[in-house]
Order: structure tokens, then C-alpha cells, then sequence
């Protein structure tokens, strides 16, 4: 199975392209973590966790995965399936187009 790679935060998202976000956005649904991690590229999230100052392990301090202020969700972004994780109010987007 292809997993998702990132695609784009909110706040990089191509502007000719934000009412899609919008839509995307206004119409996901919540899902686990578990459910995120099913069909996303793992080393990109890793790196995005990094950006987000994230300890790899829980015994370094604290994990995305320890995080309950995190959102997972998805949704069709341009009639394909988008996964997205929401963290301090900017969706960071795993999709391809």
C-alpha cells in the first residue's frame, strides 16, 4: 500500500488553491491516530513532528502521539482522499494529487 506523502501546511498552501483547503477543512471527519498512520508516509510525518518540536520517544519528553491537543482527520481534497493532523490551529496535509 502507497502511503500519502505531505503534501502542505495551511499556512504554505499554494494560494490559487485555498478554497479547496476550505472545503477540505469545513467537510473532514475525525479519525484515530491509528487510522492516520495507516495511510500516511511515516518519515514525513517524522520529520513534520520534528518541525513541531516533538521528542521521538515519550521517555525524552513529549510524543504527538502523548498529545491529546492533536486532531487526525480526512477528506477528499480535489476528489482524492486527503489525511491531516491539525497542531496549534495549522493543518499539515499528507495527499497526492
Amino acid at each position: 500500500m502507497n502511503r500519502l506523502p505531505y503534501y502542505s501546511s495551511c499556512v504554505t498552501w499554494p494560494s490559487g488553491d485555498v478554497d479547496a483547503l476550505t472545503e477540505l477543512c469545513d467537510s473532514a471527519r475525525d479519525i484515530s491516530r491509528r487510522a492516520f498512520l495507516k495511510h500516511v508516509d511515516r518519515e514525513d510525518l517524522r520529520q513534520r513532528e520534528h518541525l513541531c518540536f516533538y521528542s521521538g520517544h515519550h521517555k525524552q519528553g513529549l510524543t504527538m502521539a502523548g498529545d491529546y491537543h492533536v486532531q487526525y482527520k480526512r477528506g477528499k481534497l480535489h476528489g482524492k482522499w486527503a489525511y491531516f493532523f491539525v497542531w496549534s490551529a495549522i493543518e499539515f496535509v499528507f495527499w497526492e494529487g
